[in-house]
């Protein structure tokens, strides 16, 4: 299986401007910039790519761990995770680096005890391609309701 998204960049780091296009639709020349991905705190003048990659990990996880439950013998009624990524800047240098993802699951699994519903949600924070492909520190707090 192949994905892809198409990036298109015009000017410089500081005072350019890009867009973002995937073949599903989803985004089709969706803008992004300097200012969308450092300058504006609350995310709501346009996307960036952490966005998208925090997006993809909340995503990919609650995948991962309905297919844990269901091998487990159990269904969800709802996961409902919230990833937080942190970038920070470099210490040396003028690069940024992604340090954490934090996953905030909440769910409602019926018959499920929280000891076993938080192994399951741990093998799917380590398992899930998501996870594997990234070079951060991935924490969970996992909440049974």
């Amino acid at each position: 299986m192949k994905r892809t998204s198409t990036a298109v960049w015009k000017g410089t780091g500081l005072e350019g401007k890009g867009t973002l296009t995937t073949p599903s639709g989803v985004f089709q020349n969706q803008p992004y910039s300097f200012k969308t991905r450092f300058q504006n705190e609350d995310g709501k003048a346009g996307t960036n790519p952490e966005e998208l990659i925090a997006a993809a990990h909340a995503g990919c996880f609650n995948m991962a761990l309905s297919f844990q439950l269901v091998g487990a013998g159990f269904t969800a009624d709802e996961l409902n995770t919230t990833a937080t990524l942190t970038m920070e800047k470099d210490a040396v240098g003028d690069g940024f680096t992604i340090t954490t993802v934090h996953l905030d699951l909440k769910a409602k699994v019926p018959g499920i005890d929280q000891a076993k519903f938080e192994e399951l949600a741990d093998k799917a924070k380590q398992n899930c391609p998501v996870s594997k492909v990234l070079n951060a520190k991935i924490t969970m707090a996992a909440q049974l309701g």
